[in-house]
Formats: structure tokens, sequence, C-alpha cells
């Protein structure tokens, strides 16, 4: 595979002995040599139909589609955050499904059952119409015995999240959670309803998704320019405004109203990996603490707008999380001065000598 991968790179273009059938076919035929990473127009192929694909058993394989927005040098794409916002729109447009997996490309399911459990949450009547997603662990997989990156952040994506159960809900954490279609739309007593009527969380699809109009659609909110001019960003979809987009998001939505509920089975739902060398996880602490802080300093601040929104435990528990990266500030500096201090015959500590530190014998305790 990685060969003919490397290959298919060199030479620009899919031969024909890569390609097994007309849909394939089709497929690759929207590829041209102008293509680049940040600039190319909206792909959208449906790999498989739940009305006629059928597995090697004669049963019907659920849809498959694959979608590539639309990318110009000249506007924003907005990393994640808007990709996902794009996903929400094409598969509105096609399926408009009440529920969505958001699942990392390192990430892969580990139980079937999965899905299942999900649905114990959001369609129970018990259950209050304002939960708006249903969060998993991230757990991973490859960390050595001795874990010298500090790769598995149990206490962020563990022994926070049941803290966080017991008040609003877990926040997102970017992967391994299924989302309530509604959650995107407003807060749960006010629907704010999208551009075109399409794209509303009740809208019902009574067209094939292989059908001219709905992949005219498809195509047309996929676009580079479509959110110009919207709410989509602000106050639809994923938040923008942080490299963090998942925290932000979770945040606002809380903020909102909506709740959440952290699912820690037994058996793990996903299986991710983590990074394997030093630059990689530096440049991810990085970006974690860039987006944080910009979630701290902004209007939104968890310590000022969501402590008077969500109540001061979730606030500050948010908090804690946006002014992380300033502790790198205080445990710098307290890893260094005792050894300048040393080094200079400074004390920065009170001598042992000092009668205002003598113990009283007779004190009782």
């Amino acid at each position: 595979m990685k060969v003919k991968v490397e290959h298919v790179l060199e030479r620009g273009t899919v031969g024909d002995q890569y390609i097994t059938s007309d849909q394939e076919r089709e497929a690759f035929n929207k590829w041209s040599s102008n293509f680049t990473r940040q600039d190319h127009p909206a792909v959208i192929q449906v790999l498989l139909d739940a009305s006629k694909d059928k597995d090697v058993d004669g049963y019907l394989m659920p849809n498959l589609i694959y979608i590539s927005r639309e990318k110009n040098k000249s506007s924003p794409h907005h990393f994640k955050a808007g990709a996902l916002n794009a996903l929400i729109r094409v598969s509105g447009s096609m399926t408009n499904a009440p529920l969505v997996l958001a699942l990392d490309c390192d990430f892969r399911s580990n139980d079937p059952r999965t899905p299942q459990r999900v649905l114990c949450y959001l369609c129970d009547p018990a259950t209050p119409p304002n939960l708006a997603f249903v969060q998993f662990p991230q757990l991973f997989q490859g960390i050595n015995t001795s874990d010298i990156y500090n790769a598995e952040y149990k206490r962020l994506f563990q022994i926070n999240m049941l803290g966080f159960d017991g008040v609003s809900g877990p926040s997102y954490v970017g992967t391994g959670c299924f989302f309530r279609r509604r959650s995107f739309f407003g807060c749960p007593t006010s629907l704010i309803s999208p551009e075109i009527p399409e794209l509303a969380p009740d809208y019902v699809v009574d067209k094939p998704i292989q059908s001219q109009s709905i992949l005219s659609l498809a195509h047309r909110v996929a676009g580079c320019n479509y959110e110009n001019q919207t709410n989509w960003g602000s106050k639809i979809g994923l938040r923008y405004g942080s490299l963090v987009e998942d925290y932000y998001t979770g945040f606002r939505l809380h903020c909102e109203g909506w709740k959440s509920v952290f699912c820690n089975p037994e058996r793990p739902a996903f299986f991710g990996d983590v990074p394997t060398g030093f630059i990689d996880a530096l440049n991810q602490q990085k970006r974690w603490a860039v987006g944080l802080l910009e979630v701290a300093f902004s209007k939104y601040s968890p310590a000022t707008y969501g402590v008077r929104t969500m109540g001061p435990l979730m606030g500050l528990g948010y908090a804690q999380a946006a002014f992380w990266p300033i502790w790198s500030i205080p445990i710098t500096t307290y890893a260094f001065l005792p050894q300048l201090a040393l080094l200079n015959k400074v004390y920065i500590f009170p001598k042992g000598r000092n009668r205002k530190l003598q113990i009283n014998q007779g004190a009782k305790i």
C-alpha cells in the first residue's frame, strides 16, 4: 500500500491499474493537476448508498460519503472547526441524521455497542431535552511504560471528566463524542434557524442522496465562501475564535444551558494514537496553550462570563483549564530560583535558627 501511494504521488495521477470500478473512476476524474492542500474545489462522492449497496451476506450497508470542502487561499478555513461545520452542513443536506459523531482520524472504534450506549442516553424519555452530547474518554494505545511525554493525560481526559459529570457534564474534548444535531443551533429553549431551511435540525430529507438537487446543495454548502454573512462559527455549529475549538465549543454550549454526560464503559469505546516524538508532543502542547489562552483572555473568559452564566463550580472548572498554560511561569521560576540562589549564596527561605520559626515544645497539639 505504501509503495502504491508513493507511486501515485510521484505521478500526480491515479493510474487505471488502481481503479476497480466506474464509481472510483468517477471520483478520481474530479482530480486535476491544479489541486493543492490550500486550494481546491469541493469534492463530494457517495461511496456506499444505503438504499442499494450490500455486503457479502446480502445486508444493506450504511451510507459512506467522502467529503472534501472547498479551500481557497483568500478565504479563512478555520482549521478543524471549519471542517466540522462543513461536515455538519453537508450531512444535513444529504441525510440530516439527528446524531453526529466527532472522531479524529487517529482514533478507531473498539466496541460495536457504543452507538447503543449513546442511544440509551439520548433516547431515554427520562433524559432531559437539554442533553447536548455524550463524551467518551480519550484512551490511547502505544504508550510506553514510563510515559516520558505524559501522553496519557489521565487527569484531563478521565479524572476531571468525572468531576464535571457531577455538575453540568464534561467538556467536549475533540473526539469520541456523540452530539445531538439540535445542540448546534442555539440554546435548548430558542432555536436559531440557519440561512436555508434544508439545514435546520428538524428538516426531513425526502430525496435520494445521489439525486442532482441533493448533490448540488451539498457542494454549495461545502463552499469556502458559504459562511460569509451567516451565524456559522459564532452562534451556529462549532465556534471559531480559538485553536482549541473543542474546549471552546463545549464551553459555549454549557453557557447556553446545554448539558452533557460522561460515559466510561468497562470496555473502551475508542482507542487513539499519541505523539511518538518530543517535537510532536511539544507542538501539541503549544497549540493547546495558545488556544486556551485565547479563550482565557477573551470576552467569554470562563473566570467572568463562565461563572456568570454557568455558576461558580463549572466556571472555575473551565477557568482552571483555560489558565493552565500560566502555570509554566511559577513552575519554571521555582525550578531555577533555588539553584541560582545557592550559587550566589542568597537565602530565599527563612533560616532555621530564626526565633519566629522555633517550635514551642510545650504547645499542645
